[in-house]
């Protein structure tokens, strides 16, 4: 901050400030993807939607106050993920999830009911579904708490259809063309109940005959009706996460709400990505005991009836405060799933709908409409300070353009790091913001030709008046910054984006009032030639002093 007698460098907060503007969009070229515009809203670039279905084990009517619950966890994993500007909406007995963009997979990621458990391998095989029928030796009576080898006998993947054989001709044989096939009704709620019956008979059954059955007959790349449905308190044959083994698993020894926090890390000496789980005090004994009970054997984690993990218990823990769990991961699904344990199960299971693409509820035209209006409006401003403030008025535009440079490094930056979109409503804080940054420099001015009706030359004026405008200037800040701030607490949808650019051109406008238009005014205001009146604007001030100082001269005399 300039010191009231303007003996601060101005070049080197102007220095400040333009190597502030060099990092960030360093770090917009040379850094992250490639993208550097910012990210769009749903209302400028439109998005994708998948619709949730809830299901009960009974069929019957989800309770709103189910829906509520499982509308405000999935919009905490939204937060937790950075996805901004997504929406979550109940609409009748559904949940639609919509996010910006074309990436269906992580609104449906959303969605899961993140159920987890933990429980015991009793056995393990490949799925038997798919593959060429061949006599299978007699199990044994008693499941083996080792887990089994896989078969080696698997066939390759078939393919819906096989290739034709070469044709001795020039065209080969057209097929016979079918008419598509009507969709599939959905099913009713008696449907999903009895589904559901007849996964847990079979896949949950206390009869070892049952069992491997069960194991026997899993097919792994249907959907599964028992997802986020299945009894704890039962034993379950479930697929692994990738369709590769069947489980049977013994009933839960832990649960998911046992999960006090959860992380998606790469582990450095393993180099792979996995989730590190912190448990709470009565989780962390109940996990040291079981680690403890079944060293030599695994212990998997069940996640909507999805195996996930199976690891092989190496030592006991006495203590048990945290593990971690290994999977095929990455850094966006190990975030994902730890997202949904930190979060807590949702209170329903879903089944989700195809993505669909959604369109622009405004699109680019509204886009250019806005920005074209803001531009109006700016250039309005400009002019006006240039009539009334002469040469003055293009340091005010200087410090706009400033602004403005800054203001967009930092939402494409903010766009990677945070997720955040830029929508209607944003833009529009942004405006505002910009705007506001105008209000600055007329109270910073008007300060100044008070010093000036006083009596004092332009040099020693503008650095009065500079100590003067900081206080008002900060306190119309802080105002507009704690109003930004309560808003995007309180507000909802959209305007929080508008909140929240409000805010951050706020806090800009603090920035380049200290490091670009006061320093600019230092170095003007030592300059004879910003000092003649036709030039600053500020003859009619002058003359106004000198005629009090005449004044008081004859009165002086008169006395």
């Amino acid at each position: 901050m300039p010191p009231s007698q303007g003996t601060a460098h101005p070049l080197r907060l102007l220095g400040v400030y333009a190597a502030l503007v060099a990092l960030m969009f360093g770090l917009i070229f040379f850094t992250g993807d490639k993208h550097h515009t910012p990210k769009l809203g749903i209302d400028l670039q439109g998005g994708t939607r998948v619709t949730l279905t809830a299901r009960t084990p009974d069929g019957g009517k989800p309770s709103q106050d189910s829906l509520k619950k499982a509308q405000d966890i999935i919009e905490k994993r939204v937060n937790g993920l950075g996805v901004a500007g997504s929406e979550v909406v109940i609409e009748g007995d559904n949940l639609v999830i919509t996010v910006p963009g074309e990436d269906g997979g992580q609104a449906k990621s959303l969605a899961t009911t993140a159920k987890l458990y933990v429980r015991p391998v009793l056995n393990v095989t490949a799925p038997q579904v798919g593959k060429q029928a061949q006599p299978q030796p007699t199990p044994a009576a008693t499941p083996s708490t080792a887990p089994a080898a896989p078969s080696t006998t698997a066939s390759a993947p078939t393919t819906s259809a096989e290739a034709p054989a070469p044709q001795n001709r020039v065209f080969p044989e057209q097929a016979p063309t079918t008419p598509s096939p009507a969709p599939a009704p959905a099913p009713s709620p008696q449907q999903l109940q009895q589904e559901i019956a007849a996964a847990k008979a079979l896949r949950q059954s206390t009869d070892q005959t049952v069992q491997l059955q069960a194991m026997a007959t899993m097919d792994c790349s249907k959907p599964d009706p028992l997802q986020g449905n299945d009894d704890p308190n039962l034993p379950l044959v479930a697929c692994s996460s990738d369709g590769t083994e069947v489980y049977l698993l013994d009933k839960s020894k832990l649960d998911g709400q046992e999960i006090k926090n959860a992380s998606g890390t790469l582990d450095s000496r393993q180099g792979r990505w996995v989730v590190d789980v912190e448990f709470k005090s009565s989780g962390s004994d109940t996990w040291g005991k079981l680690t403890n009970e079944y060293v030599g054997k695994q212990l998997a984690f069940a996640l909507d009836t999805k195996v996930v993990s199976a690891p092989r218990v190496e030592s006991g823990n006495q203590f048990g405060g945290s593990t971690q769990i290994s999977g095929n991961f990455n850094a966006t699904t190990s975030k994902e799933l730890a997202n949904s344990l930190k979060y807590g199960s949702l209170p329903l299971s879903f089944t989700t709908s195809e993505a669909e693409t959604v369109s622009a509820t405004l699109g680019m035209s509204s886009l250019r409409a806005g920005l074209i209006a803001g531009a109006i409006g700016l250039v309005a401003v400009l002019l006006y300070c240039l009539l009334y403030y002469r040469m003055l008025g293009f340091l005010a535009g200087f410090s706009l353009l400033a602004a403005g440079v800054a203001v967009y490094a930092l939402i494409v930056l903010l766009g990677r790091w945070i997720g955040f979109t830029l929508d209607l409503a944003g833009i529009a804080g942004l405006i505002i913001g910009i705007g506001m940054t105008a209000d600055s420099f007329v109270v910073f001015f008007e300060r100044i030709k008070d010093q000036m009706r006083e009596g004092r030359s332009f040099r020693s004026a503008v650095p009065r008046g500079w100590q003067r405008a900081q206080r008002t200037n900060l306190s119309g800040k802080t105002v507009s910054l704690i109003a930004s701030a309560v808003l995007y607490v309180l507000a909802a949808g959209q305007v929080k984006g508008f909140a929240f650019t409000l805010g951050v051109t706020t806090v800009l406008d603090v920035i380049v009032l200290y490091l670009v238009t006061a320093p600019l005014m230092m170095l003007v205001s030592r300059s004879p030639f910003w000092a003649k009146p036709s030039v600053n604007g500020l003859g009619a001030i002058t003359d106004l002093a000198q005629e009090r100082k005449a004044t008081a001269r004859v009165l002086v005399k008169e006395a």
